[in-house]
């Protein structure tokens, strides 16, 4: 009998302690049919992250009691097309992001999306690790395209704007190595990509890690800050940042906003980047629109070098079709035009200064 009520207690215990803690597992896999045309060349290729990025993560929490929680995050980008893991960079740097070969993938898994430990409360968040920068999110946010695929402005950035790599003065465009963040109001497993409804706000530094010494001891050392604001249909949010080089500073400052009407969510950005002395400007119109089982994505963007006036302008349309809660199948055509000497071209392929290009993509997109 005692033995019996000794057992009972012990699970009891380890009841109570299961129900304070959680783990979770997810993913997305990604993949899609993409043709690019350029003057140069043209190439079809099997791509991953068509519409949305292919991951592998792993999240937990802890309840610490009076409201405290201790939270995990890991989350590894996927190449699935070839059964790649992403690149990433340890430093913020061009010596941090490894050779050509394990950029291409063969250095296996990393967590390179996100890497966080992290504590919340009633004051907010405060996370410790590899994660995305504040700067970026108005680039993915404001897009109908988010930042995958052909149509995504993204894609034009890359080729035209000051940057988008994974190491070197622009690898912490999209995310940043050794940075400690504040969120405010961005509600549980929040990524900050938005936030609760009212004023929601992350504030992030992150470092190179270069010894005080060095030849450059603070390239790689930044700082961003992201201050939004939703209510009911309407959402708008400005982020700015800047990350410190010796041959140039890096610095992205963006504004987004978009107005939900019900039949159709109208997305407008406007973007302005700057490497050394080298500025450049982006705006982007889009909508979004329900349609049957999907949703119909259309946008109009142009950035323009104003250092070169090269500038390149894009038209990208598509449609999502929900064949279930986590299954989607998904068409996007888009084309650019250059000018002044840019030469952007979509889908891998290579264009000519001053000439058009155009690429689709046709995939599907499952999640679990």
């Amino acid at each position: 009998m005692k033995k019996s009520l000794i057992a009972l207690a012990v699970l009891a215990a380890s009841g109570t302690s299961f129900a304070q803690s959680s783990v979770t597992v997810w993913g997305i896999v990604d993949a899609a049919v993409s043709r690019g045309n350029g003057d140069v060349n043209s190439v079809t290729r099997l791509v991953g992250s068509g519409i949305s990025s292919s991951q592998l993560g792993f999240r937990g929490t802890e309840d610490l009691g009076g409201g405290m929680k201790a939270n995990f995050w890991l989350e590894a980008g996927l190449g699935n097309d070839a059964g790649t893991g992403g690149a990433t960079t340890t430093n913020n740097q061009a010596s941090g992001a490894g050779t050509a070969s394990t950029a291409a993938g063969s250095q296996g898994l990393t967590f390179n999306r996100r890497s966080t430990v992290s504590l919340s409360g009633g004051f907010g968040e405060i996370r410790l690790g590899r994660d995305y920068t504040p700067q970026f999110w108005n680039w993915t946010v404001y897009d109908p395209f988010g930042t995958n695929g052909v149509g995504t402005n993204r894609a034009m950035l890359s080729s035209v704007a000051l940057g988008g790599t994974t190491g070197g003065t622009t690898g912490t465009s999209v995310r940043a190595s050794n940075s400690v963040t504040y969120l405010f109001n961005h509600g549980a497993n929040a990524t900050y990509a938005s936030g609760n409804q009212g004023l929601h706000a992350a504030v992030q530094m992150y470092y190179g890690e270069n010894l005080s010494n060095s030849a450059t001891p603070k390239d790689g050392d930044g700082s961003g800050i992201r201050v939004g604001y939703n209510a009911g249909p309407l959402s708008v949010a400005v982020g700015t940042g800047q990350t410190k080089f010796a041959a140039g500073n890096l610095k992205m400052t963006n504004f987004g906003g978009a107005y939900d009407m019900g039949v159709a969510r109208l997305i407008g950005q406007i973007t302005r980047d700057q490497l050394g002395t080298v500025k450049g400007d982006g705006m982007l119109v889009g909508v979004t629109a329900p349609l049957g089982a999907g949703l119909v994505r259309a946008s109009y963007s142009t950035y323009e070098n104003k250092a070169t006036t090269a500038e390149t302008k894009q038209v990208a349309v598509g449609y999502v079709h929900n064949l279930s809660k986590r299954t989607r199948a998904y068409v996007t055509y888009a084309s650019v035009d250059n000018s002044n000497g840019a030469n952007a071209a979509l889908g891998g392929a290579t264009g000519v200064a001053n000439k058009g290009s155009s690429g689709f993509d046709i995939g599907m997109t499952h999640s679990f």
